[in-house]
């Protein structure tokens, strides 16, 4: 049997095994999925995992059961683009005849002293876990940083202040304004929130240092009980320590069919990739939707075409607690309880349609 190995159980494989689950695959081909958790993620949740409004059942899905998909849990300890295979810590070595590289990232610290020491993180299920413990268990009154105020800091800060009203939190934002790159209607509603729900934007921040319970904005000092860094993203180091062309962030070069520029066998998706557009999960499965369409055409001996059209992202949605929330899509902005609605709404679509895999 040829073998489809996909690296990571997060959102472009997910989309992957919904196109080719259960009749999308050649007779003679298995996916085998790779994951260390027994179950797909829904990173854009960890916040509210984090802040202690969900539950750690209500942000995961079980992957899909079917005889063509073989899944191994484990952790990876390298990808072998020359021997096409991949290795993992308690010994398995798995080959592949095409491999999907979507294990996402972590934490950039950016040289920063101190941070990634004395700092907590969402950027996993089970440090988002850490994380809620840490700040469940604040005593009243204690005051907590978030560093970076993009949309995981934003949705952080504004879903911590609902489950706990009593902690002083400050968002520290690098920008002039939140949201400065989106229209000035959004920035303006998301920040009146935060000054209507006593949430201190501090902005044109600059963390130069972090020590245990003190951070260093432009070198004043801040006393703080406890630090989360939302700050910026970088591949996850496996990828990072792949011997391939990388862009300035570490993450490797791909072509207009996210294969490797020397390797058509080897696709990166996700946040593994190296793109102009943002991370996101909705680039995720952009991108995997174009690798489903490019083993197809492979499958059925078929001509790549030439060009690909350019992935155009929809736009993305935030919420400000479980009421308010804020949608930007088709260059339109929608603000308020029906902008918190549509990404309810959404999450429930996705679930549902994860579990018709």
């Amino acid at each position: 049997m040829k073998k489809l190995v996909l690296l990571g159980g997060g959102y472009g494989n997910m989309r992957i095994l919904l196109r080719l689950l259960p009749n999308g695959l050649p007779g003679d081909t298995e996916i085998i999925l790779i994951d260390r958790t027994p179950f797909h993620s829904l990173k854009t949740e960890f916040y509210a995992l984090a802040a202690g409004t969900s539950t750690d059942k209500e942000i995961r899905v079980d992957f899909p059961e079917n005889t063509r998909l073989r899944k191994v849990y484990g952790e990876i300890t390298k990808i072998d683009n020359q021997e096409k295979c991949v290795h993992l810590e308690d010994g398995q070595i798995i080959q592949y005849d095409d491999l999907v590289i979507g294990l996402g990232c972590e934490d950039k610290y950016h040289g920063v002293p101190g941070a990634e020491e004395y700092t907590y993180s969402i950027q996993t299920i089970a440090k988002s876990r850490i994380t809620f413990e840490k700040l469940c268990g604040l005593p009243q009154g204690s005051s907590v940083a978030i560093v970076g105020a993009g949309l995981s800091g934003i949705e952080l800060a504004s879903e911590l202040r609902e489950s706990r009203s009593d902690l002083d939190i400050k968002l520290f934002d690098r920008s002039p304004r939140i949201l400065k790159d989106f229209p000035e209607k959004l920035s303006k509603y998301v920040k009146q929130w935060f000054v209507k729900n006593n949430v201190e934007v501090i902005a044109e921040s600059n963390i130069t240092k972090v020590e245990p319970g003190r951070l260093y904005n432009h070198d004043q000092v801040i006393e703080v009980d406890s630090i989360v860094w939302t700050a910026g993203v970088q591949p996850v180091k496996i990828v990072r320590d792949m011997e391939v062309e990388k862009d300035r962030n570490g993450r490797p070069i791909v072509n207009q069919y996210f294969t490797l520029p020397n390797d058509e066998h080897v696709f990166v998706i996700g946040d593994c990739a190296s793109s102009k557009l943002p991370a996101s999960a909705q680039l995720a499965e952009e991108q995997a939707e174009r690798v489903v369409r490019v083993l197809k055409l492979r499958w059925n001996n078929q001509e790549l075409p030439e060009t690909m059209p350019e992935i155009k992202l929809k736009g993305f949605m935030g919420a400000l607690g479980k009421k308010q929330g804020f949608v930007y899509l088709a260059d339109k902005t929608v603000t308020g309880r029906i902008a918190r609605l549509m990404k309810s709404g959404f999450l429930w679509m996705y679930k549902r349609q994860t579990d018709s895999i």
